[in-house]
């Protein structure tokens, strides 16, 4: 079985995962949500050079954080085409299950905040910085509905 197969099965064998990174031996698996342990990983200095990602959601935002990361593959459940053209332009290998338009936001009301945050962004350390100032807010934002 091939690492992205490896991946892949790692993220159908567990409903809670949203993303699995495997190279050789190693394998590392996340139950966060959204761009969050893509975040975690830029922010630890950390690296997915040579890892073959598979991820439950992709669109231009989180492929330009794999690509930021050095992810070698990626295999997305569900990728938008505005992530499809960050792992052209950055030659990516990459694969998907469902191909979209656009990623939509958690309570489908309109785009994806972090889609938005990232428009017209491509290089992926602008990215980041777009990405971590959203994020940002959002948390922000959900610590004034909790006081509520």
């Amino acid at each position: 079985m091939s690492e992205i197969e490896r991946a892949r099965a790692l993220l159908k064998e567990n409903a809670a995962r949203t993303c699995a990174f495997v190279r050789g031996e190693e394998t590392v698996t996340s139950e966060e949500r959204g761009v969050k342990p893509l975040l975690k990983l830029a922010g630890g200095g950390k690296t997915l050079s040579g890892f073959s990602c598979a991820d439950r959601i992709v669109g231009r935002a989180a492929a330009l954080l794999y690509v930021l990361l050095g992810a070698k593959e990626v295999h997305a459940e569900v990728l938008s085409r505005s992530g499809e053209e960050v792992f052209k332009a950055h030659k990516i290998a990459y694969g998907y299950d469902v191909f979209t338009e656009r990623i939509v936001n958690r309570a489908g009301t309109g785009l994806c905040p972090m889609e938005l945050a990232t428009e017209g962004i491509s290089d992926p350390s602008e990215a980041l910085d777009a990405i971590r100032k959203k994020a940002k807010e959002l948390a922000g934002q959900n610590d004034t509905e909790k006081r509520e």
